[in-house]
């Protein structure tokens, strides 16, 4: 069974600034979806308004056409991964990956670099290190759809694989949706596309849309 996460009628001001405009968009499990956008266009704060977690002159969101407003409280539905670090800093990788109910083995086998720091604070970590694990877990967990914001940052282009290798394995009982600089990654995997430019979303036919309307030179 397909199941649905959309969005729309989404407005969002700052102050006398109009950020988004009546947007739309729609996700589907079995897909990955792609948003584009250059910097200051409103990414974040379009994942973010869906989330719950930032208020909007408007909006509607349905998950198989019914409304939750506050996705953030519905991890069963929608978990996201947020550009900043949202691990705290004194948990161990045998804590995170019990609070996920994840098998840390399983994480081993495809980075074995870990094998020796289950016991590891997530803070000891280097930066990559650190976003390897949040970006893991985010897309491992139970929940039916995933917002990923930035998932590639920091990551070696190895480790960048191995991720795209289980979007790809997981997006057979998951819905994601994911926006990030290194676009390239991002149409390498995705079902579906987005470019977000002056406030609006629009649906690309053609990887090539993506220079048309202004976002990149292919």
């Amino acid at each position: 069974m397909t199941h649905t996460f959309e969005a729309d009628g989404i407005i969002l001001d700052f102050g006398t600034r109009r950020i988004l405009s009546n947007i739309y968009f729609k996700c589907e499990t079995g897909k990955i979806t792609g948003i584009l956008g250059r910097n200051g266009q409103g990414k974040t704060c379009l994942m973010n308004v869906a989330y719950g977690s930032l208020n909007a002159v408007s909006k509607s969101v349905r998950f198989d056409n019914l409304s939750v407003f506050e996705a953030f409280k519905r991890p069963d539905l929608l978990t996201y991964l947020p550009q900043f670090n949202f691990i705290p800093s004194f948990l161990s990788l045998t804590r995170i990956f019990t609070d996920f109910d994840l098998n840390y083995d399983e994480f081993v086998i495809l980075f074995p670099e870990f094998k020796a720091k289950s016991d590891f604070i997530i803070k000891k970590l280097s930066g990559g290190q650190r976003r390897l694990i949040e970006v893991y877990v985010m897309i491992k967990s139970k929940a039916k759809f995933s917002m990923l914001d930035e998932p590639f940052s920091h990551l070696m282009p190895l480790q960048i694989e191995k991720i795209k290798e289980i979007l790809h394995n997981e997006k057979k009982t998951k819905g994601f949706l994911i926006t990030d600089h290194m676009f390239r990654q991002v149409t390498d995997i995705c079902d579906n596309l987005y470019v977000l430019t002056d406030g609006k979303v629009h649906l690309t036919n053609d990887i090539t849309d993506i220079e048309t309307l202004g976002y990149a030179r292919l």
